[in-house]
């Protein structure tokens, strides 16, 4: 099926041969040998850890086969349309609302109803699926945990199985854990809410091969989670659900709906049991939040502003339109013009079609030994919490157990004020309906008033370079600076660098010009810097001068790199 048509009623489901129904599955020992037979046409590149050998199983291959051979095609289109709008976009066209969709948009018409374990998001954390930041994550007071196997996960084989390995255990509440130190984490009887963001539809999978094609990431995370732990989920009165990230339209999104609805059916569940969550993280995606909340509706629960691969897919995608030239990355926050009209504008939308709209990520963490530095990090997330909660937002995100009650203090305090008296204590704003928000495609095109400085260089590229480096090693979450740094926050300073560096006016406070020249003798100098902090051993230990290669490699393309996460992939051990 081609996709070059844009709105029409989903296509129905290809048909399904037989349900496939899980096989029950106990997680095996440490030991259980993972030899067996894949099924036709499934090859696998890399062994499989013990301890997974319940998770790669035959039958699950065969339905992770199963997704690709259904959509892969669809989803290559779909990144071929990204390249063919990039090229627009290079030439002059700026985004616009699609003239087209102009009736949905002024049509009256909402999603499903949201479950009862949803209705209540005040408060959501994020983190990898490390087997004790799933533990920390879940007990740590928010109400959803979001276990992400794209912007904080480094993609190793071995990480990437062994988290499903994790969420296995998660969604039965036997995840147990013994530190090095001797000490045991274990489960409180009350977990948040568990979600699942598999990556995006731009990465593949490079052990695992369909017919000698590399299987999409994104159908291998949704699968494996979805295969092993949907009538689990359902039996203890959840269901499966995900977050859904990077897309740039509403077509990847009826393509995300065609693959739940597949799955569905394959296992023999009724549609609509699968709920998710979109992030708006890009800045194509925020044209079409109406249109992808329609595709979806059977299965979307909300919308998120995801702010920091927001910012970067402003840079990515508008980086040939010198007026959308960026200042110093701290100094773009959510209260400039562009990015408060995206989050009011998704707040209206979501609520007009009875959807949550989530507020975004605090990506401050608690600074220990530093009281000062601690207290202003706590300052800077309380008014950030402050502002969505007034504005209407549901619920928010930090990346810090240690940041949930400070953020669930805001919101609650702030529905608490504007309860109606005698209702029910409030758990969200879905009557907020802000029909006070009118929002052009200018007012997300505005870019903010700043200055660029050396600091702003030189923070751009240690925290790139130190990003980097962990993620070759297999670390995807990143306490830098006190911000805890994921790919989004590495993507939005290595593409200012980028960018800085090809616009006439990208000049410092004193006029000076920001050549490529300058940006690589400062990040030469805070590299020098940061290595004389560590002894020769840590330097020949870690990936320093590999990620600092790459760094450069990066910056001085002719052609923007679109994702540092897809060469950084290929300088990954294969197993």
């Amino acid at each position: 099926m081609h996709v070059t048509h844009l709105l029409t009623e989903s296509e129905p489901p290809m048909p399904i041969a037989q349900t496939m129904t899980p096989s029950p599955v106990s997680r095996p020992h440490a030991g259980t040998s993972a030899t067996q037979a894949w099924p036709a046409g499934v090859t696998l590149l890399a062994p499989i850890p013990p301890s997974a050998a319940g998770i790669m199983t035959h039958d699950a291959l065969a339905f992770v086969a199963s997704l690709h051979r259904a959509f892969n095609g669809r989803r290559l289109e779909l990144l071929a349309l990204r390249v063919q709008r990039q090229a627009r976009l290079d030439n002059g066209e700026r985004p616009d609302f699609l003239p087209q969709t102009q009736h949905l948009r002024d049509n009256a018409w909402t999603v499903a109803p949201i479950p009862a374990d949803l209705l209540d998001r005040r408060v959501e954390i994020t983190g990898p699926v490390d087997r004790k930041m799933i533990i920390n994550a879940l007990n740590s007071g928010a109400k959803v945990f979001m276990a992400d196997l794209e912007d904080s996960q480094s993609p190793t084989w071995e990480g990437l199985v062994s988290g499903q390995v994790n969420l296995f255990d998660a969604v039965r509440r036997t995840i147990a854990f013994t530190g090095p130190d001797g000490k045991a984490y274990a489960l409180s009887p009350t977990p948040a809410v568990l979600m699942v963001r598999p990556r995006g539809w731009h990465l593949p999978e490079r052990h695992l091969l369909v017919d000698g094609e590399h299987v999409s990431g994104s159908l291998m995370d949704f699968a494996l989670y979805f295969y092993h732990n949907a009538r689990e989920l359902l039996a203890r009165g959840t269901g499966p659900y995900f977050y859904l990230p990077k897309l740039e339209s509403h077509l990847e999104a009826r393509l995300w709906n065609d693959v739940f609805v597949f799955a569905q059916h394959a296992l023999g569940l009724p549609v609509g049991t699968i709920r998710a969550t979109v992030l708006i993280e890009t800045i194509l995606a925020a044209f079409e939040m109406d249109e992808i909340l329609y595709e979806l509706r059977q299965h979307i629960v909300g919308l998120n502003c995801g702010r920091w691969d927001y910012i970067f897919s402003v840079i990515k995608k508008l980086h040939a339109h010198e007026a959308m030239l960026l200042p110093d990355r701290g100094q773009v926050t959510m209260n400039t013009h562009f990015l408060r009209s995206y989050s009011r504008l998704l707040i209206k939308t979501c609520h007009r079609r009875g959807a949550f709209a989530m507020g975004g990520m605090a990506a401050y963490i608690p600074v220990k030994g530093d009281a000062s530095a601690n207290d202003a990090a706590f300052a800077a997330v309380r008014a950030d919490k402050q502002r969505e909660a007034g504005d209407g937002h549901d619920g928010t995100w930090v990346a810090h157990p240690g940041l949930v009650p400070v953020a669930m203090q805001i919101f609650d305090q702030h529905l608490a004020t504007h309860a109606t008296s005698g209702t029910a204590p409030r758990t969200n704003q879905l009557d907020v309906l802000r029909d006070d928000v009118h929002v052009t495609a200018a007012d997300l095109l505005t870019p903010p008033q700043g200055t660029i400085s050396e600091a702003g260089i030189r923070n751009n590229a240690i925290v790139s370079i130190r990003y980097i480096e962990s993620w070759l090693r297999g670390v995807g979450c990143v306490p830098l600076y006190n911000l805890m740094e994921d790919a989004a926050t590495a993507e939005i300073s290595r593409a200012q660098l980028w960018q800085w560096a090809r616009h006439q006016r990208a000049v410092l406070p004193d006029g000076q010009r920001i050549t490529l020249a300058l940006i690589r003798t400062l990040a030469a100098d805070e590299l020098a810097k940061f290595k004389a902090t560590l002894t020769p051993e840590a330097i020949a230990q870690s990936k320093l001068d590999q990620a600092a290669t790459l760094f450069d490699r990066l910056i001085s393309s002719d052609r923007f790199t679109e994702f540092l996460t897809l060469p950084a992939y290929e300088q990954l051990e294969l197993v």
